[in-house]
């Protein structure tokens, strides 16, 4: 396959960046998109340019660190997948590709690709804990839950925190993260104790990191790679209404 790619390059947060095309040729379509992006900064520092920073880790869908813009969609355009599982068959010999990163007032560039996800942190931080009771683990099924919580909790656990949701809402809220992670504890006995601070702490921790406000517009959950429903946002509001006491 040829390409030509289209990347933006920021040398860092202070500086103004623009977007740089590069012609790559001999692209396999069995390779990863990260892979193909491996292959032209082989052949950028071959020829002694700066190769192109981007974020990556364990590059099986699991961290959630692949945060790329591909043709203005996080993560691509393959549903419920993330841009290190993203193979270069779906794209067509000769496409043109724009590769961006995430664009969030609370997502700063650090350089090129990479932003700065630490307000996810701050959330996280505020409330995304249970009480640690001292003595040794209880046995798994101590604390009966039952399967259809199990289940709800479960599927909000499995948000891998990649910032999608943000980089595809118009108002760069983090809400769909927020409330899976508000959500998979306080659907749990265990996570009953802090319920109701939880919810309030990590609104204000995501008011304070500068994320916009949730209008419902539903693109979070559409480009969301583990697919977190958007019914969370609504169970998040409940939550906080009853936290002060109202129904």
């Amino acid at each position: 396959m040829k390409l030509t790619l289209r990347v933006w390059r920021q040398k860092g947060p202070g500086d103004k960046g623009a977007m740089v095309e590069y012609p790559l040729d001999d692209v396999s379509p069995d390779m990863s998109f990260l892979e193909m992006l491996d292959v032209l900064n082989e052949k950028l520092t071959l020829d002694g340019q700066d190769p192109i920073a981007f974020d990556h880790d364990c590059r099986e869908g699991i961290c959630g660190m692949c945060s790329l813009v591909i043709n203005g969609t996080p993560h691509g355009p393959e549903k419920a997948t993330t841009t290190c599982q993203l193979h270069m068959r779906k794209f067509a010999d000769g496409e043109v590709i724009d590769i961006e990163p995430w664009r969030a007032r609370a997502f700063p560039v650090v350089k090129d690709l990479v932003v700065d996800r630490g307000a996810f942190d701050t959330i996280i931080q505020a409330g995304g804990y249970i009480s640690a009771p001292t003595g040794t683990a209880p046995d798994a099924h101590a604390t009966p839950v039952p399967k259809a919580d199990a289940d709800a909790a479960f599927e909000a656990a499995t948000c891998i925190g990649c910032g999608a949701c943000v980089a595809a809402c118009p108002n760069g809220s983090s809400m769909l993260f927020t409330a899976a992670k508000v959500a998979h504890l306080g659907l749990l006995p265990q996570g009953q104790p802090e319920r109701s601070s939880r919810v309030v702490d990590m609104l204000q921790a995501q008011d304070d990191a500068g994320f916009g406000g949730c209008t419902n517009m539903g693109e979070c959950t559409t480009v969301c790679p583990k697919g977190i429903p958007l019914t969370l946002i609504g169970r998040l509001n409940n939550d906080y209404r009853k936290s002060f006491g109202k129904k």
